[in-house]
């Protein structure tokens, strides 16, 4: 039988671990490893620790396909032969120059090729191929340190899902392991216990179980689940209620209950017959100065305070909170119990003399439990109160004071559910203590809720000061130290230890939290659990609920239910009390959960949990293991390996049950990964070699373990491998063809533990030499002999056999050239090739080494004394050989090391700081490289890079470097002013234009340090070198501005812009030039106009508009020459037409411009963007240009608004209106023709665009002659025209004003054009019919929709109708002038002007009705704007109204005054029945309105017919039909309320009116008129008015 089928029979034990028997020998597919569990090995503080785990932090393995035995290298990988790498240093220049150039050709050494022809030789930084930083690897990384995953398939295997909506798996360890106490059960909840007892409704634990129940009985259990006491059966506790709140002693002696009406018993265990004490409820009305419980109030929540059994808190569900501590009992004399109010106020006090108050609840309520560490807080009584407002903390002893309180935090979202609970842990002793605080005991903490905040607020001892003395009570200090949110609202929470909270929210969620960052580890759906759960405060509260106001956020939107009485933790252990059964749960600890994964078959998994475990990546405390982490790896680290030990010969078939063949490869690798990571963390490097290793290679799988612990050494964390081992490493890749790879990992390990002879031999024979660099230098310490070898590389390209081994020489090359970053990381410090930093000492003397080795202090290859360099050729006519041998393999990239060396302070000199024992040590060669300084570098360079051996193409190189080194070590490097100006000439003087940039870099860095004696001399030869840079720096410090432009232009297109800045600076404002200067200036910039203006005709335009005007004509006459009108456009436009966004200044600040630019402009404008011409002509004033120059290029361009603008603007209006109608006739031809062909036109889409664009363009043009029209008729004089009309009425066209011909003239084009279009596009209309009239038009299908165009073009017609309307129907300011334009004038003369064109008026049938219905239309539109504005004010005057009648909502329901209720339920019938009188009179009125409004509609009738005397009649009848009193309406009913008072106070007990104040208080006007009190006759008149009320209350407060 399992341990859990024993607790359920049994109960739990007490304070033992009940999977202390398990192990892991029982499944034949698993392990045979066993180990102890939690109890046995983990320190616990103080019985508190709880064991959970974060399943999200559990690493899992991956899987990965290793590398065929037979696969080549990897594609695209570096090979050891790699050149040197080098990283760009965009070093900018000292003067207006730019990066150097981006390249240089190669070039022939005298005896091969440089390998690393320079790119930009002095702005990289040379870089080993193989980097420190994994990221870098030239392979990928074996996935087992990646994302690692367990052998088969597990469900905590937590595999990548296909989708992200995909639940993750759920680890195969229960959260909770719970229990069902099934006798407890069986006695609680069967039929007979609940109909004997009462079903439980509470629970308390302690080394005992106490249930109540709902018949007043208390039944106790042990863990043995034996019922030892049923309390309360034939005492007075069953005439008392329900049990609503149960608590044990801290000594576990004593048990006490509250009762649901109030009363309070504590039993003793050992004498259960009779109660020990007994906490009656008090009656207020016959002991109002007694304190306690109230009759018939449920006692909610009780407890003991401290270790006294006489001492309890309690709160019952009115929001009341009380102490009681009873005295000592002396034979007859009973027991007297002082009860002492700490929370709530009692409900009697008089409404009339204090505000009402929000109905209040205690939602949890918790005294302080005893630790076992004294602490301050101990001898105070502490309880923690929270009701829905505040947290309160209150002190019982030897006072009741608040010690602590706190509002609701404002992150609680409004209107939620209302929940709350909390939860105090003591202070207990620390057997490890606090690294932090140094405290050797935990700290009083207590965790509130409020909805879904939950906070953590800790409790310590404050020092008393001087001043208070040691013998008044301790000051407590409060820090609310976290907050934590939940999802939901928390509806309880229990310490289940130090450090871990377990949170039950209200959906039945169970959260398991980590205290110290509250992090939420682990949670459980407890749901099928059915805890009990009662509503036991909405009655209370329901105000809060039912009378919600949605402006207060501290209301809540429900009440929850009460979960607290139901779920209990003591000693690390759950308990629930359902509605059906009792259980019991533990966390599971870190042993659990491995034997889970072990059990289930996943030991790669368990091993990978257990390594987090040690390594504290995942959850500690709440798994069970210390904080500490050397307990915790003592605990962790022989369970790891044990687990190991066990899961190799499983993995690989142990005992026969599984072989190679079927084990599978995936596993092997994810055990490797599994297996590598642990030892690492552990640093049990001998035991991964020594067992994992051989189990490994015994099986055939070393490949894989290989491949695995590759990613481990590049990251540094295996530095040391066995010889055996190593070798069986290096034959891995060796004989895949891995040598990058193979170099990469040697360069991460211990060079000290190989066997350098193979090691060294291996890596010459596959020029592995970056591997040999690395090894060489770190087992020996030596620097040279190996940068001789690969110089002798160099020598041997002379020899015969190198011109037949092409191959073998590329590779001696490259191998050759890795001399540079060698040179490059030691010199700086550094370790090649990984790159880590050197130690000072070794890192001094291998410069000094290397220093020696290429700059000895005598002419010899060999430094004396150094028996391990190798024998050097000697050359008699040669010095410093080795130097020479470098230069003449690749100077450029030597030269570009030694600027990186240079900037190395170790040759800034001053090493003497070793001591006499290891200054005696040092060599010959050491000795003499400590004394090694730039001068002499530089010195010896100059002395040995010298004609004929070496060509300008390398000594350029050394020029460049000695130009730049220069400038940063001033101090340290000095050199003659003749061999300055050698360097300057050498650099002027530059083999190739592809160091032509790099050089004139150079050069400005020299010129910044040696200031030549003649600087003019300097400018022939800086000119042949076109180092345009260093000539303007000298132009601009000799002030030759002429000359400084002149250079821009000579230095091309190379840098275009720099011309605008230098014509800026020499005649800008803050340059003081002479007259002659700036003349001198404007010469060049006049000789090359032409380039100056077609490198940037904008830039150009803004520098001559604002340093030199004059010479505008210049700029464009070269641009004409070069027939660039797009670019005289740019240029006129900018400074003719510039946008305020690109240049900053309006175009209005533009004055007085050329009148030639500006025609020309306008011809350019017409030509290239006509679009734009109309908008910039509106700016121009009257004279700005000449029409005649413009108007023939605005007519072939088709921009004729412009023209009418122009023609406007020059008082040639008829002419305006004359060329505008001629448009118009030209638009209609080419409407109706496209129209006419519209039906044999085979691209129909385009067709009906065309013809769309035509009517457009007919809408755009009369819209410009309505403004030309109404231009004209403002500006018109305002005089009377004298129209003479003939005899037949009729209106000639010579009789019209100016404006209205204008306006004839527009009306009839827009009408002929609309007219000739409709009746093509219609011409089966319905007045051609009717007429008989064919016109000459025969009906056409139209491919195309027309409905939209005629619509179109009728809108036009009466757009243009209403337009005359508007512009004659304007009031004048003085009428008596009259109007000068008429409409029907205007209408006369159309319709004179259509008769005569037309034989009938049949044809106009249709503009007519156009014209009339602008009238119709501007009536619609004013009707429509009268119905919306009286809509609007409608809806305005009815929120008002709304708002007015809404009134003042009354504070309460009962009379400030009186205390009786005045309104609401319960207030009696009168109301009603004044209700029902006021209504009958509001009809009467309504009635009386309704026929008065009557009356006026029949007057107002009457007087339309003119019949006065009628009128007159029916008014005084009505007048006589009136009531008698009507007129005196406001006296009666100012009478009315003192009758109906008098009655309603005889008949029914009513008071009167109210009166209502905006405080919201409400009295009867009798209780108001008498508090007020008697006074004068004014007075009492004034009282009699509402508006003389004032509040009582208010005043007096």
């Amino acid at each position: 039988m399992s341990a859990a089928r024993n607790e359920a029979d049994t109960g739990p034990d007490n304070g033992t671990n009940e999977d202390s028997d398990l192990g892991y020998g029982q499944d034949r597919d698993v392990p045979e490893i066993s180990f102890t569990t939690e109890a046995e090995t983990v320190p616990e503080d103080e019985e508190e620790t709880s064991n959970t785990v974060n399943a999200e932090n559990q690493r899992q393995y991956q899987s990965y396909q290793p590398v065929h035995p037979t696969s080549p290298d990897i594609a695209g990988k570096p090979s050891s032969a790699d050149g040197s790498l080098s990283i760009p240093d965009d070093t900018p220049s000292l003067q207006d120059s730019i990066t150097s150039s981006a390249g240089r050709r190669s070039r022939l050494s005298p005896y091969a090729r440089s390998p690393t022809p320079s790119l930009r030789p002095f702005d990289r930084r040379f870089q080993a191929r193989i980097s420190s930083s994994p990221q870098n690897s030239p392979r990928a990384r074996s996935p087992a340190f990646l994302q690692p995953h367990s052998r088969q398939t597990s469900v905590n295997s937590l595999l990548v899902p296909k989708n992200e909506e995909a639940e993750p798996e759920q680890p195969p360890w229960e959260v909770v392991r719970w229990t069902k106490l099934r006798k407890i059960s069986g006695h609680a909840f069967s039929e007979i216990g609940k109909r004997n007892f009462g079903r439980p409704i509470c629970i308390a634990i302690s080394t005992s179980i106490a249930l109540g129940t709902s018949k007043g009985t208390i039944l106790v259990f042990d863990y043995n689940q034996n019922l030892k006491s049923i309390i309360g059966p034939g005492t007075k506790a069953a005439e008392f209620g329900a049990v609503t709140s149960i608590t044990i002693a801290a000594d576990h002696s004593t048990v006490a209950g509250g009762h649901a009406t109030g009363h309070i018993l504590t039993w003793d265990l050992a004498k259960p017959a009779k109660p020990f004490l007994h906490i009656p409820p008090v009656d207020r009305r016959r002991f109002p100065e007694a304190d306690g419980h109230a009759i018939d109030a449920a006692i909610l929540h009780l407890g003991f305070l401290g270790m006294r059994h006489t001492a309890l808190v309690s709160a019952d569900d009115m929001g009341m909170a009380f102490s009681h501590l009873a005295t000592r009992g002396m034979g007859s004399v009973a027991r007297s119990v002082k009860t002492t109010r700490i929370l709530g106020r009692y409900p009697e006090a008089t409404p009339s003399l204090i505000r009402q108050r929000k109905p209040s609840s205690v939602l949890a309520f918790s005294p302080l439990p005893l630790g076992n560490e004294e602490h301050a807080s101990d001898t105070m009584g502490l309880v923690a109160m929270l009701t829905p407002y505040l947290l309160v903390i209150v002190s019982t002893t030897p006072i009741a004071q608040t010690q602590y309180k706190t509002p609701r935090p404002k992150e609680v979202a409004a209107h939620s559910a209302m929940t709350a609970a909390l939860a105090w842990f003591p202070s207990v002793k620390l057997k490890v203590p606090n690294a932090a605080t140094s405290e050797s005991s935990s700290r009083v903490k207590l965790v509130y809720c409020w909805s879904n905040v939950l906070m953590v607020l800790e409790v310590t001892e404050v020092e008393p000061s001087a001043s208070s003395g040691a013998e008044g009570p301790p000051n407590l200090q409060f820090r609310s130290r976290s907050r934590w949110k939940a999802q939901e609202g928390i509806v309880a929470v229990q310490w289940l230890g130090r450090s871990v909270l377990a949170v039950l929210t209200i959906t039945q969620q169970l959260v398991i939290l980590e205290d110290s960052s509250l992090r939420e580890t682990n949670s459980s759906d407890l749901i099928q659990k059915h805890i009990f759960h009662a509503d036991l405060f909405s009655q209370q509260l329901n105000m809060l609920v039912e009378q919600l106001d949605e402006e207060d956020a501290s209301m809540h939107g429900v009440v929850a239910d009460a979960f607290y009485m139901s779920f209990r933790a003591y000693k690390g252990r759950l308990f629930l009390l359902g509605f059906n059964e009792l259980s019991f749960g533990t966390l599971s600890n870190w042993a659990d959960r491995l034997l889970a994964l072990m059990e289930e078959g996943s030991h790669i998994g368990a091993i990978v949990l257990a390594t987090s475990y040690y390594t504290g990546e995942a959850d500690k405390v709440s798994v069970g293991l210390p904080d500490d982490d050397a307990s915790r790896h003592r605990i962790v680290r022989d369970k790891l390996l044990e687990m190991i030990s066990a899961s190799l010969p499983f993995t690989f078939g142990g005992d026969e049950r599984r072989s190679q063949d079927t084990a599978s490869l995936i596993q092997i690798q994810e055990l490797a990964g599994a297996c590598v990571t642990a030892c690492v963390s552990i640093e049990e490097m001998d035991f991964l070699f020594d067992d994992v290793y051989t189990a490994f290679s015994e099986h055939d799988a070393q490949d894989v373990f290989f491949e695995t612990l590759e990613p481990s050494i590049i990251d540094d964390h295996t530095k040391v491998i066995p010889p055996t081992v190593l070798k069986d490493l290096v034959r891995h890749y060796i004989d895949r063809g891995l040598h990058s790879r193979l170099e990469e990992v040697l360069c991460h390990l211990d060079p000290r533990t190989m066997d350098l002879d193979q090691i060294t031999g291996l890596c010459k024979r596959n020029h592995l030499y970056d591997a040999l660099l690395y090894v060489w230098d770190q087992a020996l310490d030596d620097h040279t002999t190996i940068l001789g070898d690969l110089l002798g590389f160099v020598e041997n390209q002379k020899a015969p056999q190198a011109q037949t081994d092409p191959i073998g020489t590329a590779q001696n090359i490259s191998s050759s050239s890795k001399i540079f970053p060698y040179m490059s990381y030691i010199l700086t410090s550094r370790i090649y090739p990984i790159g880590h930093e050197m130690e000072e000492g070794k890192a001094t003397l291998a410069k000094a080494e290397i220093y020696n080795f290429f700059f000895p202090g005598s002419s010899r290859a060999v430094p004396n004394g150094d028996s391990r360099m190798p024998p050097l050729k000697r050359q008699a006519d040669a010095s410093f050989p080795n130097l020479r041998k470098v230069l003449d393999f690749d100077a450029p990239s030597f030269l570009s090391m030694l600027n990186e060396a240079f900037e190395d302070p170790f040759l800034n000199g001053g090493h003497d700081n070793f001591s006499k024992d290891a200054s005696s040590r040092l060599t010959e060669a050491q000795r003499s490289g400590l004394s090694v300084s730039r001068q002499w570098i530089v010195r010896i360079l100059l002395e040995v890079m010298v004609s004929p051996r070496y060509e300008a193409e390398d000594t350029v190189y050394l020029d460049m470097f000695v130009a730049r080194s220069l400038p940063k070590f001033p101090q340290f490097i000095l050199l003659p002013g003749y061999m300055l100006h050698r360097i300057l000439t050498g650099l002027c003087k530059y083999p190739s234009e592809d160091v032509a940039e790099d050089c004139q870099l150079s050069v400005e860095y020299l010129l910044s340090v040696y200031q030549p004696p003649d600087p003019q001399s300097l400018v022939p030869l800086l000119s042949d070198a076109g180092f345009y840079r260093v000539l303007r720096s000298i132009y601009r410090a000799e002030k030759e501005y002429a000359k400084l432009v002149q250079t821009c232009f000579d230095e091309g297109p190379a840098n275009e812009d720099i011309v605008f800045d230098c014509v800026a600076e020499s005649l800008g404002a803050s340059t003081a030039v002479s007259e002659k200067q700036a003349d001198d200036v404007r010469n060049v910039i006049e000789r090359n106009a032409a380039q100056f203006v077609h490198r940037d005709a904008k830039a150009a335009a803004a520098t001559i508009e604002q340093f030199a005007p004059s010479l505008h004509e210049a700029m464009l006459k070269a641009l004409d020459e070069a027939s660039d009108d797009d670019g005289q456009l740019q240029y006129l436009q900018t400074i003719l037409d510039p946008s305020e966004e690109a240049t900053g200044r309006p175009r209005s600040s533009i004055k007085d411009p050329n009148r030639a630019f500006v025609e020309l402009y306008v011809r350019l404008l017409c030509e290239h963007d006509p679009h734009h011409v109309n908008g910039y002509i509106e700016g121009l004033k009257t004279g700005d240009l000449r029409l005649e120059e413009v108007l023939p290029a605005l007519e072939d361009s088709g921009v004729v608004d412009a023209a009418v603008m122009l023609m406007a603007r020059e008082g040639r209006v008829r002419d305006a209106m004359s060329r505008l109608t001629r448009h118009l006739e030209t638009l209609e031809a080419a409407l109706l023709g496209l129209l006419n062909a519209a039906a044999d036109s085979p691209d129909v889409a385009n067709t009906a665009e065309a013809t769309q664009d035509l009517v457009a363009s007919v809408q755009r043009f009369s819209r410009v002659g309505l403004w030309l029209c109404q231009g004209q008729t403002r500006s018109a004089q305002q005089q009377r025209s004298q129209v003479k009309r003939n005899r037949q009425g009729k209106v000639d066209d010579e009789q019209l004003s100016m404006s209205e011909m204008l306006w004839l003239d527009l009306i009839d084009a827009v009408v002929q054009v609309a007219k000739h279009a409709t009746e093509y596009l219609q011409p089966d209309s319905s007045s051609n019919k009717a007429d008989g009239i064919d016109a000459g038009v025969k009906p056409h299908e139209h491919p195309f929709d027309t409905s939209k165009m005629t619509a179109e073009l009728r809108n036009l017609v009466q757009e243009t109708f209403t337009a005359l309307l508007s512009a004659t129907s304007v009031p004048r300011a003085n009428e008596s002038l009259g109007a000068n334009v008429s409409f029907l004038r205007i209408l006369r003369a159309f319709l004179s002007r259509a008769s005569a064109s037309s034989p009938s008026l049949s044809n106009l049938r249709a503009v007519l009705s156009t014209i009339f219905s602008a009238y119709s239309y501007e009536e619609r539109l004013l009707d429509l704007a009268n119905r919306l504005l009286d809509k609007d004010l409608f809806v305005h005057v009815s929120e008002a109204a709304t708002l007015r009648r809404r009134g003042w909502r009354p504070l309460g329901q009962v009379c400030e005054g009186c205390g009786r209720r005045s309104w609401g339920p319960g207030t009696g019938g009168y109301v009603w029945e004044a209700w029902q009188k006021r209504n009958e009179e509001d009809e009467r009125a309504r009635q009386q309105r309704q026929e008065s409004q009557s009356a006026n509609t029949k007057t107002t009738e009457l007087r339309r017919n003119g019949k006065g005397k009628a009128v007159q009649d029916v008014a005084q009848h009505d007048l006589n039909m009136a009531p008698p009193n009507s007129t005196r309406g406001v006296e009666a009913s100012a009478a009315t309320p003192n009758e109906e008072k008098g009655e309603l106070d005889a008949g029914n007990g009513g008071s009167g009116p109210l009166v209502i104040f905006s405080c919201r208080h409400i009295f009867h006007r009798m209780c108001l008129e008498q508090m007020q009190g008697p006074g004068d006759e004014a007075t009492r008149d004034k009282a009699a008015r509402p508006m003389g009320f004032v509040c009582p209350l208010c005043v007096s407060e």
